[in-house]
């Protein structure tokens, strides 16, 4: 998105300020803009501060007019604005054709720079959907997170709630007999398996299933998920009088069953918006003492799914209801209506907001009684988030007075008898959790040696060398030692680094996690349950989990490589039995049957045994499975 937006963009030279204004971001003086110096042309403004970091990005339909509202003396100047001017050494000014594309550009920016003094929403996850892709003959239900566009697929949600989402699975597995299997397993099966055998699946991995007969299930899959329960109830009634009047009575007998399974499943759903067919998100803003709140209502055939909110430290409530808008729907969502409660939005918004979501979007107004009640379900759901505020962290008790901790970035060092040495680096920006800027190192100078104080300098060389943005924080797992072998390498930089470990008693219920600074013997005095704690723990325990993650993705890829080593076994045989066999001698030892009940074939399955009974007898034997060990999970 970013190519195609810098293409859109007119040329435009940055206007750098005068010399007399630039006041090198020093305490208490403030940034002083020259509005004369910029073009009257649409397009977006950067504000830069030290180091060259991007401050905050903004849009205009005439750049010099809105850069008047940023002179020292302009009325109305609110206090987030004068220390974002305090902390400026540069404007820049980007030319765009239109406002749309100034509105798109600026989306993008923030996106990209994440600026400190934007409305970053900080909501990286997709919530979870349902897919079914009509290329495949027998098509399953998939759960995913990511909308690709293809008239191919037809997707349903968003659910906000996992739960809710494992939940109407379970309801659409139980009334529907769709296949349950991936689509490798479906292809090596050779014969049905349990789900077939306790009625949940017609089988057509094996079993001559008509493509018609199978092609009428999805329909009433995509019915039920799609909220047409009447339709869908209507059609299995009359089908059931049909096979009734057949004579065809266990058939009636099993409609019926399935139509009363239905009736109860969908008695205790609700529609708000009776008669409506058409999917839409509800959008509104409340201003309040503490901030914004803005919250979004997914309502999906005339019924509400879920709900997200977010609270916000803005002072323009349109401008901050626009900006959340757009990057939600940045990189494409599932929508198609849009109902935004703001005053007035520029004609370029509806524009913006189909190009930013990849496929058209409607802008809905409010009518109706009804309608007029989900505009206040979501107002409710904004100020319950703008009431809504986190602890005060006090930063100055662990990194000292006057510093702004706001990026943290944490390391976490894993390996398994000093085979497969990798550091996972997490970064948390305002608290919350920035996934994109996650990273997995590969340290291979450290394999074998088990040194985890090794690694951590392999690493912190490695985050050196790629350069900023530098964390306010640095914080890594361990104590003394390992923070001595990190902070010598970030000392010039500014960069505090902190260590969090385990305190003496590791006794289930009795840990009690400390904090050690460089060049300190005893650990920082923190009070359990302290906001700072708790956020350190938090993020300590994010890194934890994403080097363990990526150390089991290493090991899966090794002992699928250390299979695919065995002559006539490819990927998707090695992904087969990685989930059986945990040894190749232990694959040696297996029958022809307990490899036909993986799914596959008895020439198949007769050549894999043949294979790995020739690798256990010659010398290559225990080197490969010395491979498959390494491969293996702890």
């Amino acid at each position: 998105m970013g190519i195609g937006l810098a293409m859109m963009t007119t040329d435009c030279s940055t206007q750098p300020p005068l010399p007399s204004a630039s006041t090198k971001g020093q305490r208490g003086a403030v940034f002083v803009v020259h509005p004369e110096q910029y073009p009257t042309t649409p397009g977006v403004y950067l504000f830069r501060g030290p180091g060259d970091e991007v401050l905050y990005v903004g849009k205009a339909k005439n750049l010099r007019r809105r850069l008047l509202a940023y002179r020292p003396d302009a009325p109305g100047l609110s206090l987030k604005t004068q220390a974002m001017l305090r902390r400026a050494v540069a404007v820049e000014t980007v030319c765009t054709a239109t406002e749309k594309e100034a509105l798109l550009l600026e989306a993008s920016l923030i996106k990209a720079h994440r600026p400190k003094y934007n409305i970053v929403l900080r909501d990286d996850k997709n919530y979870l959907l349902f897919a079914i892709d009509h290329q495949h003959p027998y098509p399953t239900l998939r759960t995913v997170r990511r909308v690709r566009v293809s008239k191919h697929t037809s997707y349903f949600g968003p659910y906000t709630s996992a739960g809710a989402a494992r939940q109407t699975r379970r309801i659409i597995d139980g009334l529907f007999l769709l296949r349950k299997c991936r689509d490798t397993v479906f292809a090596n099966r050779v014969r049905p398996c349990l789900q077939y055998h306790i009625g949940r699946c017609l089988g057509p991995c094996c079993l001559d299933v008509p493509r018609e007969e199978y092609a009428a299930i999805v329909r009433q899959v995509e019915l039920f998920l799609s909220g047409k329960s009447g339709e869908l109830l209507s059609r299995l009634r009359q089908e059931m009088h049909q096979a009734a009047q057949a004579l065809q009575f266990e058939r009636a007998a099993q409609l019926r069953d399935q139509i009363r399974a239905i009736e109860a499943t969908v008695e205790g759903q609700s529609a708000v918006l009776p008669g409506e067919h058409e999917d839409l998100d509800v959008w509104a803003a409340v201003e309040g003492e503490r901030g914004l709140g803005i919250a979004v209502l997914f309502v999906r055939q005339g019924r509400v799914l879920g709900a997200n909110a977010f609270r916000l430290t803005a002072a323009a409530l349109q401008e901050a209801l626009q900006a959340a808008v757009l990057q939600f729907y940045t990189g494409g969502r599932l929508v198609s209506s849009v109902l935004v409660t703001a005053p007035a939005l520029p004609g370029a918004f509806a524009e913006a907001l189909t190009e930013v979501a990849g496929h058209p979007v409607r802008l809905r107004s409010v009518r109706g009684e009804r309608m007029r009640g989900l505009v206040r379900m979501a107002e409710a759901n904004a100020r319950q988030a703008q009431q809504v505020v986190p602890p005060a962290v006090r930063w100055e008790r662990v990194v000292g007075p006057n510093r702004d901790v706001r990026r943290i970035e944490a390391v976490d060092v894993s390996h398994l008898h000093g085979q497969g040495v990798r550091a996972g680096m997490v970064v948390f920006e305002d608290g919350a959790a920035v996934p994109s800027a996650y990273r997995h190192y590969l340290l291979p100078a450290a394999e074998g040696r088990g040194d985890d104080l090794m690694a951590l300098r392999l690493w912190a060389e490695r985050r050196r060398a790629a350069g900023p943005p530098w964390p306010d924080l640095l914080l890594v797992d361990g104590g003394q030692g390992q923070v001595a072998a990190v902070a010598p390498l970030f000392e010039d930089l500014g960069v505090p680094v902190l260590g969090l470990a385990k305190g003496p008693s590791r006794r289930a219920g009795e840990l009690e996690d400390r904090v050690y600074l460089p060049g300190r013997k005893n650990p920082l005095p923190l009070r359990p349950g302290s906001p700072e704690l708790l956020l350190l723990q938090r993020v300590r325990d994010a890194a934890h989990r994403f080097v363990l993650a990526g150390q089991r993705q290493g090991r899966r890829q090794g002992l699928i490589s250390a299979l695919e080593s065995l002559p006539g076994v490819g990927p998707a045989t090695a992904r087969q039995l990685r989930q059986r066999f945990h040894r190749v001698a232990e694959l040696a030892q297996a029958t022809e049957a307990d490899l036909i009940a993986l799914g596959l074939s008895p020439q198949r399955a007769r050549a894999v045994l043949a294979a790995a009974q020739e690798a256990v007898s010659t010398a290559n034997g225990a080197s490969v499975d010395a491979m498959y060990r390494r491969g293996e999970e702890a």
